[in-house]
């Protein structure tokens, strides 16, 4: 089969290789459209640990099901899917709480194992969820992104009336927007450096945009919210400097959630969060019933799938991507390979 082959550094390529095959609770997936990560630039550019040359990156896919393996009921050839690629031991502690996130021998899909960027790739039949009729591929693909959205969300405490600022308009900053007005919230303020991003945000809900190279973001929280700040802030970018800004947007008593995963270390303004009483939580992937959650946003249409903010391109187009996304990031939040 045909398969992106990351093999270091910057580089990326087209490789013929065996189809896998599905083992013993396994479902082998013919891929129909697989996303570009943020997360995943890390890796291209060798400042990953987690991903290690030669390796087959990708995990926001949806596809057909090609194959059974053993010992799997509850699906059929042909069978359209959306796959949860976070892979846990439903035993542990934090499994048994619901907390699969945390789970102490959590793998990835495209990280741990071969990923999607390819014709075919093999997932547990258990993280395989089928399709509503009518939903494309595409639109399946984002159920990944979408269930990082929704944890940040809970994890924020979001309910009715929260005024909530998001840094970032990629795609995970779009998820959290769509995520806090599914659940009740404001997105009051939506922060990046890229105009075209910022518009996308603005179609999505955000009632406010600001564009950080040339406006002071505190400045402009305060003015929305008569010098309070917001009651939750989420930081879906992962910089020294935004996980900082994140802080000083909150307002005393309020929550930051940092969801981007750029720098591993950061300062932060310790005396400040301690004195204002602030909450500091991190977010990390979804839980199974994010990602259910996310399917059934998708399936009842709560989130754009289409226009400017979601490019499509052939899977041959992969390493060219990942450099431009690099590189030169475009207005497009979002690239979906189609193999």
């Amino acid at each position: 089969m045909k398969a992106v082959v990351w093999t270091g550094p910057r580089q990326m390529e087209i490789q013929n290789i065996d189809r896998p095959e599905p083992g013993h609770g396994e479902l082998l997936i013919r891929i129909d459209a697989v996303g570009i990560c943020g997360s995943e630039l890390s890796g291209f550019l060798g400042e990953n640990s987690l991903r290690v040359p030669p390796l087959i990156m990708g995990h926001e896919f949806a596809g057909e099901v090609a194959a059974i393996g053993p010992g799997v009921v509850g699906h059929q050839l042909g069978e359209r899917v959306t796959v949860n690629p976070l892979l846990t031991c439903g035993s542990c502690p934090s499994c048994l709480m619901g907390l699969e996130s945390l789970c102490a021998t959590r793998q990835l899909i495209g990280v741990h194992r071969s990923g999607a960027f390819a014709e075919f790739v093999t997932a547990p039949a258990a993280n395989c969820l089928p399709m509503p009729d009518g939903m494309s591929a595409v639109t399946g693909s984002l159920a990944e992104p979408l269930a990082c959205g929704v944890r940040a969300a809970r994890l924020g405490g979001v309910s009715q009336g929260s005024r909530v600022v998001i840094l970032g308009a990629g795609a995970i900053g779009l998820m959290c927007i769509a995520a806090v007005r599914k659940a009740g919230g404001s997105a009051t303020m939506s922060v990046e450096v890229n105009p075209g991003r910022l518009v996308t945000a603005a179609s999505w809900g955000a009632e406010k945009t600001c564009d950080a190279r040339t406006q002071d973001p505190a400045a402009v929280i305060k003015e929305l919210t008569g010098g309070q700040g917001a009651d939750v802030v989420i930081d879906a970018v992962g910089s020294s400097i935004t996980r900082r800004t994140a802080v000083d947007l909150a307002r005393p008593g309020g929550t930051v959630v940092l969801v981007g995963l750029h720098e591993a270390e950061s300062v932060f303004a310790a005396n400040h969060i301690i004195r204002s009483e602030i909450k500091l939580t991190g977010s990390f992937a979804y839980t199974r019933e994010d990602f259910a959650q996310a399917v059934s946003m998708l399936a009842a249409g709560d989130l754009p799938t289409s226009g400017d903010w979601l490019e499509t391109r052939e899977l041959e187009a992969c390493a060219a991507s990942f450099t431009q996304l690099v590189d030169d990031p475009p207005a497009a939040a979002k690239i979906t390979l189609i193999p």
